[in-house]
């Protein structure tokens, strides 16, 4: 889901101190696989596929050395278990499940106020200083953006068209339209960019000056 949060109070959500950052990533870690085992059972590899490429990689960040651990402390706190299926010439697939006592953490963490989206780009650095780079520098990073933009868009539309849930419906048109937005301003606001291209490379410490 791509845009700029401008509209949240940052301080409405502020951390207090490290111990609240390190609750709320860990609140984070807990709900994303929680909300990955309520739709389905899973490895903790695709777990990691899943949060990472898949439908759920679109929420909050997990490193894929926290996914085991977690699914270990929440198997012990009885919120998920845990099945070994053998496979023949394979190693044994383990395989989790989320519990009701799990499902009900899922359902309670879902009640909590949302803290603000994260949002950073490379291509966005680059553009705050089109004027240290050539033209054609700029003019291959907009186009690149348009066309991962616009692949990114194929794939939600594929996948709206196979989606018989309404509330992934939703989720799904809500990050096509922000995308569409940001495709929109680029097409249109293209030239713009690529003219101003190329300005301080004469001088780089112009802009820092004024």
């Amino acid at each position: 889901m791509i845009y700029i949060n401008l509209l949240y109070d940052e301080k409405e959500y502020a951390v207090p101190n490290e111990v609240g950052a390190i609750a709320r990533r860990m609140m984070n870690i807990n709900t994303l696989i929680l909300a990955i085992l309520n739709v389905q059972d899973a490895t903790g590899y695709e777990i990691k596929k899943l949060s990472t490429d898949g439908q759920f990689s679109y929420f909050v960040d997990i490193s894929f050395g926290s996914i085991y651990p977690t699914l270990a402390r929440l198997d012990k706190e009885g919120k998920v278990t845990l099945r070994t299926e053998t496979q023949s010439g394979k190693p044994d697939r383990k395989i989790y499940s989320i519990t009701d006592a799990g499902r009900m953490e899922f359902i309670a963490a879902l009640a909590q106020p949302p803290a603000p989206d994260k949002f950073k780009s490379e291509f966005l650095l680059l553009a705050i200083n089109a004027g240290l780079q050539p033209v054609d520098v700029i003019r291959n990073a907009i186009d690149a953006r348009i066309e991962y933009i616009t692949g990114t868009m194929e794939k939600i539309e594929n996948f709206m068209a196979n989606c018989g849930n309404e509330t992934t419906a939703w989720v799904g048109k809500y990050g096509h339209h922000c995308m569409k937005c940001d495709l929109d301003y680029l097409i249109k606001n293209r030239s713009m960019l690529i003219g101003l291209a190329g300005g301080l490379m004469n001088n780089p410490t112009a802009e820092a000056a004024e």
